[in-house]
């Protein structure tokens, strides 16, 4: 989604983050540490939002995930960042963020799942989506084309995505619709979204592939 590319470019030019770059370089902060540090963010944040479905406290423990969601997304964007400062863009280091993103990917909607918020079937599908764009957009690379990013739902948009369903569930928690075999709450509804347009991402990459092979 152009969402994904604004973000990127937004991430890129920020003075606050382009600042932050600048001051962990000088502290010798590497990019593959950012990388690593951000994975225990995200799985925090899969076990608070699986907590947070079967728990009293509810609003904190959703709360939290949502935060833990954000701080996975903020190192996973200064990452790049920092290593673009320091002159230091790996092929070693792409391939870590890359991995860690997927792993990172996998927690988090299956702490949702996890969590109730959406059927196991759903959440195998919103998975499949995941994994399977990823791997049609860094297989066109591996074929001789330019790495693919674009889609219908890259990762800033899964990210956005993820967390205004968490807003939304906090404010009204209740499935919409009440009842039925297709009744979830806004977290639930954006696992039905990911899973529709994550594998039609993939598609959209495979395709666009193919016509440039």
């Amino acid at each position: 989604m152009a969402l994904d590319s604004l973000l990127r470019a937004f991430v890129d030019n920020w003075g606050l983050v382009k600042t932050t770059a600048r001051f962990l370089a000088a502290r010798g902060i590497s990019p593959n540490f950012l990388s690593l540090l951000s994975f225990p963010f995200a799985i925090l944040a899969g076990v608070f939002f699986f907590l947070s479905g079967t728990s009293a406290s509810f609003n904190l423990l959703l709360s939290l995930a949502g935060i833990f969601v954000c701080l996975n997304a903020l190192l996973d964007g200064l990452d790049g960042v920092l290593a673009r400062e320091i002159g230091n863009a790996s092929k070693k280091g792409d391939f870590l963020d890359h991995v860690i993103d997927r792993y990172s990917d996998i927690f988090i909607i299956g702490g949702i799942v996890f969590g109730g918020y959406a059927s196991w079937g759903i959440g195998v599908i919103a998975i499949i989506g995941v994994l399977l764009a990823s791997y049609m957009g860094t297989q066109a690379q591996a074929v001789g084309l330019s790495r693919i990013y674009g889609g219908l739902l890259g990762r800033a948009d899964r990210i956005v995505l993820i967390l205004g369903a968490t807003v939304l569930t906090l404010v009204y928690p209740h499935p919409i619709p009440a009842s039925g075999l297709l009744s979830f709450p806004f977290l639930g509804w954006s696992m039905v979204i990911v899973a529709v347009l994550g594998n039609a991402t993939a598609l959209q990459r495979f395709f666009y592939a193919w016509r440039r092979i």
